[in-house]
């Protein structure tokens, strides 16, 4: 599981620096993100802050999850009060772990206290991830019920073998089930998928961008598998056991999944996601302006800031403290870093060249401006948008986009 940053001291009442007050925000709209840290079994390649019963032993508890996490909410709602950020949220994405082992009563507690202490847009989108076998038909008309508009599945592959090595416990039959449950309920649908799973061949990875597509759903994400330091992949890898990951063979699944869900009428938004028009997730788009969201649950991550400076905080990771801190009175946070206008543009550069709007070519410094004939020449940028005054990553840019980042940065 990957350690928490170093950073600042945290007021134990998880108080914002005052001169956020005079600060802008970045772009419109505040988020929410609230995990939910359970899982009924750790999957080998993951790092997230989640944990199994067995892992947590007396040291959490899940019945009482739902009321832990909303004194966190109310403590948002006081803390981005005192400068200013308090508003209706414009999305709320509920992530883990497994949130839909909350029953669905436990998240709509939850989605209410969103809205008794923050209040939520009309239009808002309320997402939730979910596995396709933690829920049934039932559970998701209650999550529509309680305002949910959007429920993301881990699909992550159709094909039995490759689900096997990731650990992944559904059966490849139950996704197109849980699709149309949800649809049937009025949820907008997306699914998650992972390439590049050792001993997955491209004829395995074809299959599954298929059986996505076949579902009729209007949101895909796809993401090349990652072998994280720490996990029991990482030591299957690291021992010979699996074979690490090819980059050229995931470039080859990327390039495959992006041609099957452009024909299909989903077209790339972001590197990683794919979407029929308007059914882009809101909530990540606002990650990737660098909108106000704020993090509930242990090890969650949030923001607050402007064009210029901001300010990014972390929760300590463990639900047990997690809860101690709240019961208290005091912040769950472990630690904070404020950054300047030099940080705060890169990340704007690093966050905004990944989209398919790209990057104003004013946000670039000289340097950055002076690489872009380089980049294009290269095939890396579009070289009509470039005219246009943009950076839009071409396919194979998106490919390399980390090493456009470099050359467009200092």
């Amino acid at each position: 599981m990957a350690r928490l940053p170093d950073g600042e001291p945290v007021p134990s009442d998880g108080a914002l620096p005052p001169w956020l007050a005079d600060v802008p925000p970045a772009a419109a709209g505040l988020g929410l993100y609230l995990h939910v840290p359970f899982c009924r079994v750790r999957c080998g390649y993951c790092d997230f802050t989640t944990y199994t019963a067995a892992e947590l032993g007396g040291g959490g508890d899940q019945a009482r999850y739902a009321q832990t996490a909303a004194r966190e909410v109310a403590l948002a709602a006081g803390v981005l009060g005192a400068v200013g950020r308090a508003r209706p949220v414009t999305s709320v994405f509920f992530g883990g772990g497994t949130p839909t082992l909350l029953p669905p009563g436990g998240l709509a507690v939850l989605l209410g206290a969103v809205r008794d202490e923050l209040g939520v847009e009309p239009d808002a989108e309320v997402t939730t991830e979910a596995n396709p076998d933690s829920v049934g038909a039932a559970d998701l008309e209650a999550l529509a019920e309680a305002g949910f508009t959007r429920v993301s599945f881990g699909m992550q592959s159709a094909v039995t073998h490759v689900l096997g090595v990731l650990d992944r416990t559904h059966d490849p039959a139950r996704v197109p089930e849980v699709v149309r449950w949800a649809r049937d309920a009025g949820l907008a649908v997306s699914l998650d998928l992972i390439y590049g799973t050792p001993g997955e061949s491209v004829d395995d990875w074809r299959t599954s961008v298929e059986a996505a597509l076949e579902t009729g759903v209007d949101h895909v994400s796809a993401y090349a598998l990652v072998i994280e330091e720490g996990t029991r992949m990482g030591a299957l890898v690291r021992r010979g056991v699996l074979a690490a990951p090819d980059p050229d063979d995931q470039a080859a699944k990327y390039e495959l999944a992006d041609d099957l869900l452009t024909a299909a009428g989903l077209d790339w938004y972001e590197v990683s996601n794919w979407a029929r028009p308007g059914a882009a997730c809101r909530h990540n788009e606002a990650y990737w302006r660098g909108a106000d969201w704020w993090g509930v649950g242990p090890g969650a991550h949030s923001h607050v800031g402007g064009p210029d400076a901001s300010v990014r905080w972390w929760n300590v990771k463990h639900p047990r403290p997690y809860a101690e801190a709240l019961a208290d009175g005091r912040t769950p946070a472990a630690g904070r870093e404020v950054l300047g206008a030099d940080e705060v543009a890169l990340e704007r550069v690093l966050l905004g060249v990944r989209m398919s709007g790209g990057l104003a070519l004013d946000e670039l410094s000289a340097a950055g401006r002076h690489a872009v004939a380089g980049l294009v020449a290269d095939g890396l940028l579009e070289g009509v948008a470039a005219v246009r005054g943009r950076a839009v990553l071409t396919r194979r840019g998106r490919l390399l986009a980390d090493a456009v980042v470099r050359s467009l940065t200092d």
